[in-house]
């Protein structure tokens, strides 16, 4: 294959989220789910990656790779454990890692909610909860005011209608209810006005600093008859997508596709393979269909940032092969004057993946379970390689997809 070069500035990034790898976030609605009787969680995530205390081998594994950006978020419940009490210790911990990752020369795109809520505001009910989307504001404005411009991007929310569909239509996440529409609508209101109103308390408390939400998206394709049921799908991710309207960006977050019959999803299909921990189907394409509907669907207005992609699987020449498809798809947006300002891959570490535990292995870096020990894995190396280059070269690859794929 040629070279497939990515333009001068292109950043380079790897995500985590507070709950899955820092461990002890016992204060927050999600370690209540895990310990809960009778929930789908397969283990609690107790230590986690101890990455509250093993942070600083994290920005080195992160500065060996080569990566320009790391994706992570704050953990709201030790921030604030109970209402209006301030932990500046916690704020301070938060800054001390903007600061290692800027002294080695990775930017800090900050995640101010990734699914887990304190334990105060879940029992006030949570995104129904009228009063939920202003409180979330205030904790946005107090992190980011101490955060300031040690922030090279700011996300508010992380794929708010996963939280939504979730935890009210499938009851996977908390609060765990099930075919509750009406929590479901009120949930979307509230996130939709927590995003616009924690985007103005961020920009008032770090101007210049760019926000943008960051959505689940899935590549919906039509079977015969299935037009309304991907349409309705679809519905649930443009709410989101629409609320984006004057944010500094939008994240695309995909993995796989759907395809939709007359009753919707139609499961994985003949002659494509299910592969990886997670049960989708190997579909690399799917990031670049999602690039281009998010774009279109904001006008052409709003930069794209791909804010997650990858594969949990214990095979890693399968995680190259399915990162390098959907790298090239990228490209291909790029060469097609789609504003696409990076591409972020899920995840840095093997770590906590919410109901499945940790089983499932999307981390380029292997951590060992008793000794937390960081070893990059060879998809890791790969990618570092296609970051030094800024491009993919003909011997990056390791050949074909499993058969069937995209």
């Amino acid at each position: 294959m040629a070279t497939v070069q990515f333009p001068d500035g292109f950043e380079w990034s790897t995500a985590t989220a507070a709950h899955q790898i820092e461990g002890g976030n016992w204060n927050n609605d999600w370690w209540v789910w895990e310990h809960a009787e009778g929930t789908c969680c397969t283990e609690p995530s107790g230590d986690a990656c101890d990455s509250w205390n093993r942070w600083e081998r994290d920005v080195a594994v992160l500065a060996e790779l080569g990566f320009t950006a790391y994706r992570f978020s704050l953990e709201w419940s030790r921030i604030e454990p109970e209402p209006g009490e301030w932990s500046l210790a916690t704020l301070d911990h938060y800054v001390r890692l903007c600061d290692g990752l800027l002294q080695a020369g990775v930017r800090p795109t900050v995640t101010f909610h990734h699914f887990t809520n304190p334990r105060w505001i879940a029992d006030r009910g949570g995104w129904t909860a009228p009063d939920t989307a202003a409180r979330f504001a205030e904790f946005a404005h107090r992190a980011a005011e101490r955060l300031g411009d040690r922030m090279h991007r700011a996300c508010t929310l992380n794929e708010p209608n996963m939280v939504a569909a979730m935890g009210y239509l499938m009851g996977l996440f908390p609060p765990g209810a099930a075919n509750d529409e009406a929590g479901r609508d009120a949930a979307v209101t509230n996130l939709v006005q927590g995003h616009r109103r924690s985007v103005e308390a961020i920009r008032a408390a770090a101007p210049g600093i760019p926000v943008g939400i960051t959505v689940s998206m899935m590549d919906y394709q039509v079977a015969p008859g299935g037009e309304q049921a991907a349409a309705e799908a679809e519905a649930g991710e443009d709410v989101f997508l629409d609320a984006a309207e004057g944010d500094d960006f939008v994240g695309v977050q995909a993995y796989t596709r759907m395809l939709m019959g007359p009753s919707g999803w139609l499961g994985p299909q003949p002659g494509v393979p299910v592969v990886g921990m997670m049960g989708y189907e190997y579909w690399p394409g799917s990031l670049e269909a999602t690039i281009r509907r998010a774009w279109d669907r904001t006008g052409g207005r709003t930069p794209i940032l791909v804010t997650e992609n990858g594969l949990a699987t214990a095979d890693d020449a399968e995680r190259i092969r399915y990162v390098d498809e959907a790298l090239r798809g990228v490209h291909s947006c790029l060469a097609d004057g789609i504003d696409v300002r990076g591409y972020t891959y899920w995840s840095l570490l093997d770590n906590f993946e919410w109901t499945y535990g940790y089983a499932p292995k999307f981390g380029i870096v292997e951590v060992d379970r008793r000794t937390f020990v960081r070893a990059p894995k060879p998809s890791g190396l790969w990618l570092a390689d296609v970051i030094r280059h800024n491009a993919i070269l003909p011997t990056s690859g390791l050949g074909a997809g499993p058969a069937g794929s995209n």
